[in-house]
């Protein structure tokens, strides 16, 4: 027996020196035993931990569960030994079949050498913590390094084992811990049916207590009896490091998987290797770290080890002197440190010839072809649409996104022009059970992508014939709105999918015909425009997009007057918005940007209109030089009347100077409106137009808020808005003053 702590390096070691002076007939190994097929798998030379063990529900791909594996896992190493030794090695823990019936997602393996604890089992027992308070740590993890990890694969199993059994001394094991141990019992037995002599077991430490003595099968198997089950299938994925960190979620995880892998494989003088490796991190970004920071470094790790009285120096001893040292107190280094080094992610990989699904097999051909390998750090891609291998990436990019898996995220580009596109990849695990479910679709990204389309535009035309409210079985389905399908389109174009692009311009005219709330049309109109331009660009036809186009435009010309009547404060702005988008829509549609514009001009000067709206198109009207400044200053004018109450005054104000405050700036006159009306507010009213012009002004960038500061505390607001003085009629008093001072 065993008892290892999950992925950690010194009982790594240890198992190894104990497989090697046991030389085992069989090793049994904490994990589902139908993974026992892909056990050959770990031998091949194409597989680079951290991977993963998945279990998935063939149907129901929610239904799954992952057992990671590190290179410093002692269940890894256990793997490796017996593939190099020709020894068979089966996994012994409780089916996933079972597992996965009795729950969405199966608990996975404890804290080993603690015991689990979900609060859903009723277990608040802790393990570590019993036994480092007994030794007198008030750290339980720096107890089991000094007393395991820094011990240098010198780990007595037989001492563990002794102090589990304490620990559990009166402890009742709950329904699916029982069941776990009970099957892991059934297992060794059958291993010495078998004919094996020597079966070396290796489980969390937890459990050993449990499964040291068999005993009799009756028992077990009274435990076993009529449990549920559900087919599963198994394979392989890549994981990474940072899927190991605690604050992932992983129910085994650790904090340190980098400081645990530098542990695993430095083969001597681990502290000086750790930190000469974090001399280099820091050089690599400029910071001056020389040879005598790496020494004094060194030995401040040491002295501190020898203080606080542990064998060897551990990461929060390194980690100080990193800080102390090495970055001079500033944190942020140190922070680069610990995401680099501590965590250090990697993404692992599996060979070719492990099981998937087509789709799987499929993306990882695309990604080899396309010189896209996964990664588990982010990265900025930067594409040139006009490079063939450039739009073939963008392509495969905008597919994976319509069958769910988001592996690139679009991101501002840095240069100008459509032909640019850029992203920041990253490649999560969970995306392969994204894969395994998209995997119904199709069995390449490009079919699956136009499958994933097409239900879309069923759901969508399923939609437009009810008219009504979805039945039970399609209530759980969210609508599909006239806006998600002309996104669609714009989808469709990006990822190159031409079967699937005449369906839905189909939809979209089916649906926009009978659709006659024109927010939903406005809503609808920039993705549609966004498609047409991106046709142009990427050289993709799109006939028909420009019909539709004109269409939804004119619909939208023609009820923009009904839309923007009787709003209250938040359907106003919800309002706006589609303003915005269809105005900066029709700016790539020269022809029709006269229409448009006539149609603001027909609306903007109504008095019911809500003061967000007439503010913002007066703005809209001024910025295309339909409206002459002195209209604007007339329209402000009457806005900010005392008639008005002052609520409507900033909501005007806000409508007209939302998004830059540059007019302010170069326009005295203007700015001198807003200076009178907001200085002749009452202490009452101010307090009630306080949050809205805090919100306008705060949008401004701070060199316009500090210029608008300056024009009004030099006064050129007040002289901007105090009439020029008419020196005909001011002659005759100019002449008596004069005479007067004897000057005339």
């Amino acid at each position: 027996m065993l008892g290892i702590r999950h992925h950690g390096p010194g009982s790594a070691k240890a198992v190894l020196a104990e497989l090697d002076r046991l030389r085992p007939d069989i090793v049994l190994i904490e994990g589902p035993p139908e993974a026992d097929a892909l056990v050959a798998l770990a031998g091949d030379p194409g597989m680079e931990p951290p991977v993963a063990l998945l279990a998935h529900v063939p149907g129901d791909p929610a239904r799954a569960a992952f057992w990671p594996f590190a290179g410093f896992s002692p269940e890894w190493q256990a793997i490796r030994y017996a593939a190099r030794a020709g020894i068979p090695a089966r996994f012994c823990d409780l089916p996933a079949a079972h597992s996965l019936a009795e729950h969405p997602a199966p608990p996975q393996p404890d804290t080993a050498p603690e015991a689990d604890r979900r609060p859903e089992e009723g277990v608040r027992l802790d393990p570590i913590g019993e036994l480092a308070r007994a030794a007198g740590y008030d750290d339980p993890e720096r107890w089991w390094e000094d007393a395991v990890e820094h011990r240098g694969g010198d780990t007595p199993f037989e001492v563990i084992a002794d102090a589990m059994a304490a620990v559990r001394e009166g402890y009742t094991p709950h329904e699916h811990e029982a069941r776990r141990e009970a099957y892991m019992r059934r297992t060794i037995r059958a291993a010495f049916k078998e004919g094996h002599r020597r079966v070396a077991v290796v489980c969390g430490a937890w459990h050993v207590p449990a499964l040291r003595e068999p005993g009799p099968a009756a028992p077990d198997d009274r435990i076993l009896r009529g449990l549920p089950k559900v087919k599963v299938e198994m394979t392989w994925v890549p994981w990474t490091h940072g899927r190991l960190a605690s604050w992932s979620g992983y129910g085994a995880g650790i904090t340190s998987p980098g400081w645990y892998d530098h542990l695993f494989s430095a083969p001597d003088r681990p502290i000086e290797r750790w930190l000469a490796a974090a001399a280099q991190v820091l050089r690599e970004e400029d910071l001056p770290v020389s040879s005598a920071h790496v020494i004094e470094a060194v030995r401040l790790a040491e002295s501190l080890a020898v203080v606080r009285g542990r064998p060897l120096a551990g990461l929060s001893e390194v980690t100080e002197a990193v800080r102390a040292v090495l970055c001079e107190g500033d944190e942020l280094p140190v922070e680069l440190i610990q995401r680099r080094m501590v965590v250090g992610e990697r993404l692992g990989h599996v060979p070719d010839d492990t099981p998937m699904v087509p789709l799987q097999r499929d993306l990882r051909d695309r990604q080899r072809r396309l010189k896209l390998d996964p990664e588990a750090l982010e990265r900025d891609l930067d594409l040139d649409l006009r490079k063939p291998l450039d739009l073939e990436r963008s392509r495969l990019l905008h597919r994976l996104g319509l069958i769910g898996v988001p592996w690139g995220a679009a991101r501002a580009s840095r240069g100008k022009g459509t032909f640019r596109e850029s992203w920041t990849l990253r490649w999560l695990p969970e995306f392969d059970i994204d894969l395994i479910e998209a995997g119904a679709y199709g069995t390449t990204v490009p079919a699956a992508a136009t499958a994933r389309v097409r239900e879309l535009v069923d759901l969508g035309t399923v939609r437009t014939a009810r008219h009504a409210a979805p039945s039970a079985g399609s209530a759980a389905r969210p609508a599909v709105t006239l806006a998600d399908l002309t996104g669609v389109a714009e989808r469709c174009l990006l990822a190159d999918l031409p079967e699937a692009l005449p369906d839905v311009l189909t939809s979209i005219s089916a649906r926009a015909a009978l659709d006659s709330d024109v927010t939903h049309l406005m809503a609808a109109l920039p993705a549609l425009v966004r498609a047409q331009r991106y046709g142009d660009v990427r050289g993709t036809p799109a006939a028909g997009l420009s019909v539709i186009v004109e269409s939804l435009l004119g619909r939208i010309c023609a009820g923009l007057p009904a839309a923007v009547t009787g709003l209250d404060d938040d359907a106003a702005r919800e309002v706006l918005g589609h303003v915005d988008a269809v105005h900066a829509a029709v700016g790539l549609l020269e022809s029709r940007r006269q229409g448009w514009l006539a149609a603001l001009r027909g609306v903007a000067e109504r008095r019911d209109l809500h003061g967000l709206i007439a503010g913002r198109l007066t703005r809209i009207l001024l910025d295309a030089g339909t409206i002459a400044t002195e209209e604007v200053a007339r329209r402000m004018s009457r806005s900010m009347s005392a008639g008005n109450p002052p609520a409507r005054a900033a909501a005007w104000v806000e409508g007209f100077l939302s998004g830059s405050g540059l007019l302010l700036v170069h326009d005295p006159g203007l700015l001198g409106l807003i200076d009178a009306w907001l200085t002749g507010l009452t202490a009452e009213a101010f307090v009630d137009v306080l949050p809205l012009l805090r919100r306008t002004f705060a949008a401004f960038s701070p060199p316009e808020r500090r210029a608008i500061g300056g024009r009004v505390s030099s006064g050129e607001s007040e002289r901007a808005n105090t009439p020029e003085a008419d020196a005909e009629r001011a002659a005759p008093a100019v002449h008596t003053v004069l005479s007067i001072l004897g000057s005339a």
